[in-house]
């Protein structure tokens, strides 16, 4: 799939944010989408990442959001300094295994590099088994352990992490990931 692009997302791209994130929720049992009680950031969400000195990408089809992903600085206390963390990352079921992941995470990769991160982490629902395998094939180590969220769903979250290389400089060994 090469008929979408990758652009900077806006606080009016919120409402279809919010629709991939509850399709995907949809997929799983139990996953309860409620976008006042546990996504209030969709209301303003490019300003909501750029205030955390982040970013959020959109890839568009047309008129169309099929896929989202946000990459901030980490606010976890025993990240090192300069490490970032994914959010927001969702795919429309439609876009999938069609590359649209492949780029968001190219943006983000390119993004951490560029700013000096030492590594990139994220939090993953422990339902998404195929997100997963993606992250892991994206080079994505997961972390012992796993957190309660105590939100709708009863979520509990698996840590992943990606070690890059020092000073931020382009890693030749990390994995191009790919879909499949």
């Amino acid at each position: 799939m090469t008929d979408f692009l990758i652009r900077p997302a806006t606080d009016a791209d919120g409402d279809a944010i919010a629709a991939l994130i509850e399709a995907a929720f949809s997929e799983y049992d139990g996953c309860i989408f409620d976008r006042a009680a546990e996504f209030p950031e969709l209301d303003a969400v490019a300003t909501h990442f750029a205030g955390r000195g982040g970013i959020i990408w959109v890839a568009q089809s047309g008129p169309d959001v099929i896929g989202s992903l946000a990459v901030a600085p980490s606010a976890n206390e025993d990240a090192p300094a300069g490490t970032m963390e994914l959010f927001k990352v969702y795919v429309a079921r439609t876009a999938r295994r069609r590359g649209v992941a492949r780029v968001l995470f190219e943006h983000a990769f390119a993004h951490a590099e560029a700013a000096g991160a030492p590594e990139i982490r994220l939090w993953t629902d422990t339902r998404f088994t195929d997100a997963h395998r993606f992250y892991e094939r994206c080079g994505f180590q997961r972390q012992p352990g796993a957190r309660e969220l105590h939100d709708l769903s009863d979520t509990w979250e698996y840590p992943y992490r990606l070690a890059l290389t020092a000073a931020g400089a382009p890693n030749p060994s990390r994995p191009v990931p790919i879909e499949s």
